[in-house]
C-alpha cells in the first residue's frame, strides 16, 4: 500500500497568512494568523500592510503548523501554495517561503488556485463527498456557480460581471457605518431586522449571469435619499433586505444550475459560506431532493487546510508540480463553460 503523502499548505492570497499539513485525509493541523484587527482601522484591507504583516508572520505560522502537526521538516512529501488569485504582495510572500522550501527539503511544489481550494475545503469535512456536484462559490473576490465533473476538473457556469458578493458586502457595510469585516456585521444585525425595503436586483432569469455593483449603488442611494429628507434609517431592516437581496440571486442561480445540469449535490464555498441566511438557503435544496454539504466556519475563510487538499486531488491523479519559477497571478479564474 502506497505511503500517505505529507502536504504542507501555504495560503496568503489576502490578510490570513495560513500554514497546515495534511497526512492523507488527516487534517495533522490548520494554523491561520489574521490581520483583521490591524486592516479594521482602514475600514478594509490595505494591499501594502498585509504584505509586510505576511513577511513577519510567515516562518512562525509554518513553524507552529509542523510543530502542532506532531512532524519533522524531513517528513515533508510536499509543499503546496495558493499562487493565485490574490493581492499580489501578499501571494509573493507566500510564494517565496514555498519555493524555498521546496528547494530545501527537495519535495516538489504544487501550484494551488485559490477558488479551487475553497470548493477542496468540502472534502475535509465531508472525505463521502465526490464529483460531479455544484459548488456555489461566494467569497470576497469571487461568486459564481462551478461545476465540479472530477477532482481536477471545474468548469465556471457562471459569475458576477462586477463586484462580488463578499464586496458587495464589506462596501454595504461600510455605508452604513458598520466596522470590517462588513459581512459577519451585516448577518448579525440582519437577524433582529425585518427585509422590508426593496432593492431591486439586475439578474437575467434565464442565464447564470449575476451583478452586485447596481445592488450596492441602490442600497447607497437609499442611504443617501433618507439623510438629505432627514428621515431616520433603521440599520437593522437595511440589512436584512440588502441580504436577502444578495444571497437570493446567488441562490436562484444555484437553482436554475441544478435544473440545467441535472447535478443534484451542493456544496457552498469561500468566506461568505458562512452567512447564516445563504446557509439556510442552500439548506433548502434538500427538498429538490439535493445532498448538501458545508464546510464548517474554520475552513469558509481562507486557510491553508483547503490548499492541502487541493494539491492532495493533484497529487493523486498525476498532475505535474511546478517550477521554481512559478509567479503570482493575482486574476487567476476558472474555465468558463457554456452558460453564461
Amino acid at each position: 500500500m502506497e505511503k500517505e503523502k505529507v502536504i504542507l499548505g501555504i495560503e496568503t492570497s489576502c490578510d490570513e497568512t495560513s500554514a497546515a499539513v495534511l497526512r492523507g485525509s488527516t487534517l495533522l493541523s490548520n494554523i491561520i494568523s489574521s490581520q483583521i484587527e490591524i486592516h479594521r482601522r482602514f475600514g478594509g484591507v490595505v494591499p501594502e500592510i498585509a504584505s509586510r504583516n505576511h513577511l513577519t508572520a510567515i516562518l512562525p505560522v509554518i513553524d507552529e503548523a509542523i510543530m502542532a502537526a506532531g512532524i519533522r521538516r524531513s517528513d515533508i512529501d510536499a509543499i503546496a501554495v495558493t499562487y493565485g488569485a490574490g493581492l499580489v504582495g501578499a501571494l509573493l510572500v507566500g510564494l517565496s517561503a514555498a519555493k524555498a522550501l521546496s528547494y530545501a527539503l527537495g519535495v516538489p511544489l504544487y501550484a494551488v488556485n485559490h477558488i479551487e481550494a475553497h470548493i477542496a475545503a468540502n472534502y475535509i469535512s465531508s472525505p463521502e463527498l465526490k464529483p460531479p456536484f455544484l459548488a456555489v462559490v461566494a467569497s470576497g473576490g469571487h461568486t459564481g456557480v462551478v461545476k465540479v465533473e472530477g477532482y481536477n476538473k471545474f468548469t465556471l457556469l457562471g459569475t458576477t460581471s462586477d463586484d462580488a458578493i463578499g464586496e458587495a458586502f464589506d462596501k454595504v457595510a461600510r455605508a452604513i457605518g458598520l466596522p470590517y469585516p462588513g459581512g459577519p456585521e451585516i448577518d448579525k444585525r440582519a437577524k433582529l431586522g425585518k427585509p422590508i425595503i426593496e432593492f431591486v436586483s439586475r439578474r437575467n432569469k434565464k442565464s447564470y449571469a449575476l451583478s452586485y455593483s447596481g445592488l450596492k449603488t441602490a442600497v447607497i442611494g437609499y442611504l443617501h435619499n433618507a439623510k438629505q429628507r432627514g428621515e431616520e434609517t433603521v440599520t437593522e431592516d437595511v440589512c436584512a433586505s440588502f441580504q436577502k437581496t444578495a444571497v437570493d440571486m446567488l441562490v436562484d442561480t444555484a437553482a436554475l444550475a441544478v435544473k440545467k445540469t441535472g447535478i443534484k449535490t451542493v456544496v457552498l464555498a469561500g468566506g461568505v459560506a458562512a452567512n447564516s441566511y445563504l446557509r439556510e438557503r442552500i439548506s433548502g435544496f434538500k427538498a429538490m431532493g439535493c445532498d448538501v454539504h458545508f464546510p464548517p466556519m474554520s475552513l469558509c475563510t481562507d486557510n491553508a487546510a483547503m490548499v492541502c487538499a487541493r494539491a492532495r486531488d493533484m497529487i493523486r491523479e498525476g498532475l505535474p508540480p511546478a517550477a521554481l519559477n512559478l509567479n503570482a497571478v493575482s486574476y487567476l479564474k476558472i474555465e468558463t463553460g457554456e452558460g453564461l
